[in-house]
């Protein structure tokens, strides 16, 4: 029963669980609807602050190209000019122009004696494309720092005269993307064409310089900008938005990633209260079913179930005494109004035991005394002169006997087929019970069947002593029944005896078996003169009498037949 509680507590917050379930899914997938937009979003702005970077240093070479020290590749008056402009430019540290040759013409620094950038792939690009190049992470051999060159070539008409280079310093802009603020967690990566990182938060100091590693590397050139769940090189988990390069206007890499961790933090801490709160509901509603079902349900119960117990066991006088307006108590109460009716029955029922074991007592007294008095008037009557009519008289009457007080010594107006026919056979054993042979299931017969079915057996038993089997020392007679539905079906059969043949004419003995049965009873029977012994096939009707509730004197109903 307390299983049973519990489960009907836990029935009652299944919908509440259900639907914190249903909004704890809703929300996170709405969340992760909204980090993935918000990522898409830094991604975009990140991008576009680093365009305008790149598109102001290619303004700034705009200009330097057109200065005519530069058109005119005039050393003394270039160097000039070019340490003017890169004075007033934070973000890049030196300008120099090349011929096409790779060798420096002039510079804003001074260049070591030398020096040659033939082999920088930025030169070979604008060789190659005649436009301007951003080129990789490149230490310059000039500031001997980071920078992300960036070249543009210098035209006169069709011809390519010389290239102006310059350098966007990787510490500035390391520093604009960290001032920019980045949310504990997150991070904002920049990277060139090659996967080189050139500016990183957080941690610039472990990724700068460094290549994405090569399950990233697809990212880079992606023909569009995307959205993914990764696992970062720092180990956290979060939420990419990237920005592939798209020459000629984007040539950077962008992604800005978002900690998982930090993005469902409140949610996380929502999720972990809303189920402390449903634990301790659930502990809450246990505790209640616990103890209040307890109180209000297990102990009114129990009472009642040991009310009956005692009862059932003889205490008669056992009553629940509840009284109350809840339903339980109303119940016991109930309970205890049906016990003390069962109780006034009982002791009615058994003061009617008593008079009709008195009233059964006098009454076979009677009949004893009525079948004696038959008895002697009979033998007064004609014992003498038809003493073989008086004594087939008085067998019958001595079976009858027999079965009135088989019925009457049990107290009941019903017998059993066996007790009936033992009845009958009594007076023709003669101590020779190992002859009679009987078989069949326990079936009741009322009254009104046990006593013509005792006098066709004692007629057959009769007929068997003086013609039949039973008439030698061998003969045995076997007397076997059977039920099919309501009908009876018993067979009697003689071995062993003196041959037997039909008799000329019916005697009183076979009208008696033919006529023995009241009519509801429907009696079939058939004889057959067989010569090794008579058969005899009795069928007829039969319904169990009911049974008759009783009282013990313990108090307890009983059925008897």
């Amino acid at each position: 029963m307390k299983l049973k509680l519990v489960a009907v507590a836990a029935a009652a917050l299944a919908p509440v669980v259900a639907m914190l379930v249903y909004n704890e899914v809703a929300l996170r997938a709405q969340r992760n609807e909204e980090v993935r937009a918000n990522a898409a979003q830094a991604a975009r702005q990140a991008s576009s602050e680093v365009d305008r970077i790149i598109e102001g240093v290619r303004a700034m070479l705009v200009s330097v190209s057109a200065m005519p020290a530069v058109r005119h590749l005039d050393a003394a008056s270039c160097n000039e000019s070019l340490k003017s402009v890169a004075e007033n430019v934070p973000n890049v540290r030196t300008i120099f122009v090349l011929d096409t040759t790779g060798s420096p013409v002039c510079s804003s620094q001074q260049i070591p004696a030398g020096t040659t950038f033939a082999d920088r792939d930025y030169l070979k690009g604008v060789i190659v494309s005649r436009q301007t190049v951003v080129g990789t992470y490149t230490m310059s051999r000039i500031s001997d720092t980071a920078v992300l060159p960036i070249a543009m070539p210098l035209m006169e008409g069709d011809n390519l005269k010389g290239v102006v280079v310059t350098g966007v310093r990787l510490d500035w802009l390391q520093n604009r993307i960290t001032e920019r603020g980045v949310s504990p967690g997150n991070a904002v990566t920049i990277a060139d064409g090659k996967g080189t990182i050139l500016a990183r938060v957080p941690f610039p100091e472990r990724f700068v310089g460094t290549v994405i590693p090569d399950k990233f590397q697809s990212l880079i050139h992606a023909d569009e900008p995307g959205v993914i769940d990764v696992t970062s090189q720092d180990g956290t988990e979060r939420i990419l938005g990237f920005r592939p390069i798209a020459l000629p206007g984007s040539p950077l890499y962008v992604s800005a990633g978002f900690s998982k961790e930090e993005a469902f933090a409140q949610i996380n801490r929502s999720t972990l209260a809303n189920m402390l709160g449903i634990a301790g509901g659930v502990l809450l509603a246990f505790v209640a079913a616990f103890f209040i079902g307890n109180k209000f349900l297990l102990a009114p119960i129990e009472r009642i179930a040991a009310t009956m117990d005692s009862w059932r066991n003889g205490e008669t006088k056992a009553r629940t005494g509840m009284k109350g307006s809840d339903e339980l108590s109303a119940v016991g109460a109930t309970l205890d109004g049906l016990l003390e009716e069962l109780d006034r029955r009982r002791l009615e029922s058994e003061q009617a035991v008593e008079e009709r074991a008195l009233l059964m007592k006098e009454l076979a007294h009677r009949v004893k005394n009525g079948f004696t008095l038959v008895q002697a008037i009979s033998r007064q009557t004609f014992s003498k002169v038809e003493p073989e009519r008086y004594r087939s008289f008085s067998e019958r009457l001595t079976a009858l006997a027999r079965t009135y007080d088989l019925l009457l010594s049990k107290e009941t107006t019903s017998s059993s087929v066996r007790e009936v026919t033992v009845a009958a056979m009594e007076a023709h054993l003669d101590g020779g019970c190992e002859r009679i042979r009987l078989e069949g299931p326990d079936v009741v017969l009322a009254a009104d069947l046990a006593l013509p079915l005792s006098l066709v057996v004692h007629e057959l038993a009769t007929n068997a002593t003086k013609y039949g089997s039973l008439s030698n020392e061998t003969g045995k007679v076997s007397i076997a029944w059977r039920k099919e539905r309501e009908r009876l079906d018993l067979t009697w059969t003689e071995s062993g005896g003196p041959p037997v043949g039909a008799p000329a004419r019916k005697g009183f003995g076979s009208v008696l078996i033919e006529r023995a049965f009241p009519s509801r009873a429907r009696s079939v029977c058939r004889t057959d003169y067989r010569p090794d012994g008579l058969v005899f096939e009795l069928s007829f009707t039969t319904t169990e009498p009911e049974p008759r509730l009783q009282v013990s004197t313990n108090g307890a109903a009983e059925q008897r037949t």
